[in-house]
């Protein structure tokens, strides 16, 4: 049975771009301070590499988590250069764990005013410590641990100035919006960084535009309102704008990816624009 001391421990989480065999090694670090019941692994997947994708679902995923938490994040294509290794104290008490490349930034300022510390490796890292190659075992884990039993992050090293990274922000245009693919999820759907709140209540289609093409698609509330297999636009769960294929992949059939500019432009009814131009052309006269 645990401890009263570890009971009292923070709440864990872990994401990283590792896959399973890596991550296991993490966990095995944590495991060995940590109660199990006070640990949450969010994902294991985020994209190989892909800081600015990571960086938006890192704090999608973050904020959800209780003040407090102790964010331990991993994607770190930098490991064993000048990059620095950080921890950021957060205005509600939450604590991030990570490398100084932009990765934990969004989820900072989500959570309020924040202090980042570069932490010292020399003092912090595990004795056994092989190579320069995998930080996330070797001293992200044990400083992530440490966190949660409450250590200070002030002792882990120099206050810093971290590294920044803000999401790319959309252009508001007169009947629709420049924006860019932030995320393609494992359905291949098109996460945009265009408010769902931007496109107007009275539109029935949107106008995707991209340096593949462009095309005409439907504005719909569901996946299932589109009918297998065909391309719409609707409001994703990160409240952004999303271009989807139902049961396809919208990625592959459009040719887009992350870091993908489009244009999207609110179209009305059919009807309606017909009475627009009609009404336009009366105006004219």
């Amino acid at each position: 049975m645990p401890s009263r001391s570890v009971r009292r421990r923070r709440l864990v989480t872990l994401s990283s771009d590792f896959g399973a065999a890596y991550a296991a090694q993490v966990k095995g670090v944590l495991a060995r301070s940590l109660d199990p019941a006070r640990f949450v692994e969010l994902t294991h997947d985020l994209p190989a590499h892909g800081i600015g994708e990571a960086a938006f679902l890192l704090r999608a995923m973050g904020v959800g988590f209780p003040p407090g938490t102790v964010h331990l994040a991993i994607v770190d294509p930098g490991v064993g250069g000048p990059r620095r290794p950080i921890a950021i104290a957060c205005a509600d008490g939450s604590r991030l764990v990570g490398p100084d490349n932009g990765l934990l930034m969004p989820l900072a300022r989500a959570l309020g005013r924040f202090s980042a510390f570069e932490i010292d490796a020399a003092r912090w890292a595990t004795p056994s410590r092989v190579g320069t190659t995998f930080d996330g075992r070797d001293l992200f884990a044990p400083v992530a641990a440490r966190l949660a039993a409450g250590g200070s992050p002030a002792r882990l090293g120099r206050r810093c100035t971290p590294v920044d990274y803000e999401v790319p922000a959309p252009v508001r245009r007169t009947r629709g919006a420049g924006g860019e693919v932030l995320h393609v999820d494992r359905f291949g759907n098109l996460v945009t960084n265009v408010p769902t709140r931007w496109v107007p209540d009275s539109s029935a289609s949107v106008e995707v535009r991209s340096a593949r093409g462009r095309r005409i698609v439907p504005w719909v509330a569901s996946y299932s309102a589109l009918g297998r297999g065909r391309v719409g636009a609707l409001g994703s769960s990160f409240g952004t704008v999303e271009v989807s294929v139902a049961e396809g992949s919208a990625s592959r059939r459009l040719g887009v990816r992350v870091g993908d500019r489009l244009v999207l432009g609110w179209r009305p009814p059919a009807r309606a624009a017909s009475q627009s131009v009609n009404s336009e052309r009366r105006t004219r006269r």
